[in-house]
């Protein structure tokens, strides 16, 4: 980064820290210095790190629009909820999410207190169940905003990392398979509604996307082309290696901080990227032992942090995460029963053993469009929720396409990675689904976990589509329009008396119906 680039991001910052510190309560000054220190620190990363991404004009765009949509999405939310919204905690303190007003309130708690800021990770804060975002929340209050709690500092840290995701996923896709895809993936994710909102909320999603870009770059620089032992030769090739090895490292302890659980399915992902392509290349029992470690140091984090209270057993880190399958799964179906009148009744005349598989196929279907447009609501959360489902279901088709897809790339070890990936995906999506309880807010938040690789299946079938015309793409489309009628119908008829109301099962039977003749249906080209 040039000097001369400090002659636009030091009096923007400070402009912008003026206002936010205005918007704010405490010393205006000390906001204003606050605000404006973190607003240089982002804007500089976010530059730097665009220009080592170098992607040009298009990539700075992309990253610009993600930071602004996201930080401007989190302070609208933030001064709106408590006018325009429900009188609630919640949203009369500006959260759109429980589980971050919980959190920023025990952040500014423990930075406020004589404790430790490490007491984060103990029982007694207990809102962030693995402890590091509260730690990290907790230091910023403590050192940045020690006079008043600011909670837009978390906001801008949160639309700040989820924007920094971006040039590390451009820069990785573009090195393993291409700018257009790269580009195509790249804007998924940076307008992916669902992606926005969260990015704008103080949540651990948005750290958890940088540490995935982090990952898949130090990974795809590492292992794609020379294998993770062989550095390119002399000394810039010995920098490189490291380099990459670092970001890898950083963005794995990252995940473990924030969320070990997320640590293991990366884990995952890569082990099954390397098994897969491996070819007639060796895995060295370096590269296993690593793997082996970081993995089980998952394990145990992850179990210790769901055991807290020790209500999971005391048992060794697979029993207690066999137990906390067992209890989401029980606690899934009654939140979702609980939280519907039409859940009820459908439960009421299915079998007990239907009842899981409903959960979590009702689940990858939320949240449902055409109850985004009829549901009552206030102005301002149905306007969330109408962009939240749109983007879903622009997503939702190509997701399904994404199999089909990866096998028909010529290339074998983009097939191999991309149906492993595709496969991943459909098994993530149904146990957020499960693991969420069919919720509209919960569920999709789970499943947005894994956007940057959702993004990259997505952006492959777009492309995919545009170079085949294949058949699929519009009976898929089809199917899902048969959905939307019929649901839009019915959820018509149960809030505005359009229409005959169909039984939800007779409905169901008809959907299903129409989607095997569709399957069956012979397309032109």
């Amino acid at each position: 980064m040039k000097k001369q680039d400090f002659l636009w991001i030091i009096p923007l910052s400070l402009i912008l820290g003026a206002v936010l510190s205005v918007l704010q309560t405490g010393n205006w000054l000390m906001g204003w210095l606050g605000f404006s220190f973190l607003f240089i620190i982002t804007i500089s990363l976010l530059t730097l790190s665009t220009k080592w991404a170098g992607g040009g004009k298009t990539l700075a765009w992309m990253i610009a629009l993600a930071f602004i949509l996201r930080f401007a999405g989190g302070v609208t939310t933030y001064l709106a909820l408590p006018v325009y919204g429900y009188v609630d905690e919640d949203q009369s303190a500006g959260y759109t999410y429980t589980d971050a007003h919980r959190r920023d309130a025990q952040a500014w708690e423990l930075a406020t207190s004589e404790d430790s800021i490490f007491n984060a990770f103990s029982k007694t804060y207990a809102s962030d169940q693995y402890g590091g975002l509260l730690a990290f929340s907790a230091f910023i209050y403590r050192y940045v905003s020690p006079d008043s709690h600011r909670t837009l500092m978390l906001v801008l840290l949160s639309a700040f990392m989820s924007a920094l995701a971006l040039p590390f996923f451009w820069k990785a896709v573009n090195q393993e398979w291409g700018e257009r895809l790269a580009s195509t993936s790249g804007w998924i994710y940076a307008l992916y509604p669902e992606s926005i909102l969260i990015g704008g909320s103080a949540l651990r999603e948005p750290y958890l996307w940088a540490f995935s870009a982090f990952v898949l770059w130090g990974f795809v620089s590492l292992y794609s082309t020379r294998g993770f032992d062989t550095p390119l030769e002399g000394h810039s090739g010995l920098l490189n290696h490291r380099q990459s090895i670092l970001w890898l490292g950083l963005g794995i302890a990252g995940m473990l901080l924030i969320s070990p659980g997320v640590a293991v399915a990366t884990l995952i992902i890569l082990a099954g990227w390397v098994y897969f392509t491996r070819g007639q290349r060796q895995i060295s029992w370096r590269m296993v032992f690593v793997f082996a470690v970081v993995l089980i140091l998952g394990l145990f984090l992850l179990s210790f942090a769901l055991n807290r209270n020790g209500n999971l057993g005391n048992g060794n880190p697979l029993d207690v995460l066999n137990n906390f399958i067992r209890e989401v799964a029980s606690w899934g179906g009654l939140q979702l029963k609980r939280s519907s009148g039409m859940v009820d009744a459908v439960f009421k005349k299915i079998p007990d053993w239907m009842q899981l598989p409903f959960v979590t196929i009702y689940g990858i279907f939320q949240p449902v469009l055409p109850a985004a447009f009829a549901e009552p609501t206030l102005l301002i959360w149905r306007i969330i929720q109408v962009l939240r489902a749109m983007g879903w279901y622009a997503l939702l088709p190509a997701l399904a396409l994404s199999f089909l897809a990866s096998t028909s790339e010529g290339e074998k070890k983009k097939r191999a990675v991309f149906i492993w990936l595709s496969l991943f995906m459909f098994i993530w999506i149904l146990f957020t689904a499960l693991r969420g309880g069919g919720d509209q807010w919960d569920n999709p938040r789970y499943r947005a976990i894994m956007i940057l690789w959702q993004a990259i299946l997505a952006g492959n079938v777009w492309i995919w589509w545009r170079e085949t015309k294949n058949t699929w793409v519009p009976r898929v489309l089809a199917m899902e329009l048969v959905f939307l009628i019929f649901f839009g119908q019915w959820y018509a008829s149960r809030y505005f008396s359009i229409g005959v109301q169909l039984p939800f099962t007779r409905m169901v039977a008809i959907i299903l119906g129409l989607w095997a003749v569709i399957l069956v249906w012979r397309f032109k080209k």
